[in-house]
C-alpha cells in the first residue's frame, strides 16, 4: 500500500471518528439540558412543587407586570402567540395560547425551548403547564394551538415590570416522504 494512500485511510478515519463524536455530543444534549435544568432549578415543568406554589400563592394586586409573548419558527413552520402582550398580577395564574402550523405536505417533528427577558425572571415565572421541551409532531399543513399556564411569582424583584418569553420552535429535521415535496 502506498505512503499516500495509508494516510488518507488514516485522515478519513480520524473524520469518521470526529463526525461519530458530535452525534454522540449532539445526541447527548437533550438529557445534559434537561439534568442542568433539575439541577439549577429552571424550566421545571408541570412539576408538583410547581401546582403547590400556583395553588398558595396570595395574588399581589398591588402590582401589574406586563408579559411580552414572542414566538419564532424555524423551518417550516409558522408560530405566533394569541396576544403580543398581557397585563398579570404577581401569583394570578394566567394562560396564553401559542399556535404553530406546519407549512409543508410532509410530517415534521419540532420542539420549543422558552427564554426570559430580563434573565433572572426565569426563577419567578413558574408554568404550570407548557408545550416546550416536548417533542411535538405537525402533519401535513397541521395547525394546533398549545396554551401555556403560568404564574408570576410575588417574591419578583419590584423593580421588573416587564417580562418577555420568547419561544423558538425549532424543526427537529424530519425528512420528506418519497414523492412529496422537498424542503
Amino acid at each position: 500500500m502506498s505512503r499516500i494512500r495509508r494516510f488518507n485511510l488514516r485522515t478519513l478515519s480520524k473524520l469518521l471518528l470526529l463526525v461519530a463524536a458530535m452525534f454522540a455530543f449532539g445526541y447527548a444534549m437533550v438529557p445534559f439540558y434537561n439534568a442542568f435544568c433539575e439541577f439549577a432549578g429552571i424550566n421545571q415543568l408541570g412539576d408538583r412543587e410547581s401546582a403547590i406554589i400556583a395553588r398558595n400563592t396570595q395574588v399581589d394586586k398591588s402590582r401589574t407586570i406586563t408579559i411580552e409573548f414572542d414566538a419564532n419558527g424555524r423551518g417550516p413552520l409558522r408560530f405566533q402567540p394569541e396576544h403580543s402582550s398581557m397585563q398579570v398580577h404577581p401569583g394570578q395564574m394566567a394562560t396564553i395560547n401559542y399556535e404553530v402550523a406546519n407549512e409543508k405536505p410532509y410530517q415534521v417533528r419540532a420542539q420549543a425551548i422558552p427564554s426570559y427577558v430580563p434573565a433572572l425572571a426565569a426563577s419567578y415565572f413558574n408554568k404550570i403547564e407548557c408545550f416546550c421541551f416536548t417533542e411535538q409532531t405537525l402533519q401535513a399543513k397541521e395547525a394546533k394551538e398549545f396554551p401555556v399556564v403560568f404564574v408570576v411569582d410575588p417574591k419578583l424583584p419590584k423593580d421588573v415590570n416587564t417580562i418577555t418569553l420568547s419561544y423558538t420552535f425549532f424543526d427537529l429535521g424530519t425528512a420528506p416522504k418519497v414523492g412529496t415535496e422537498s424542503r
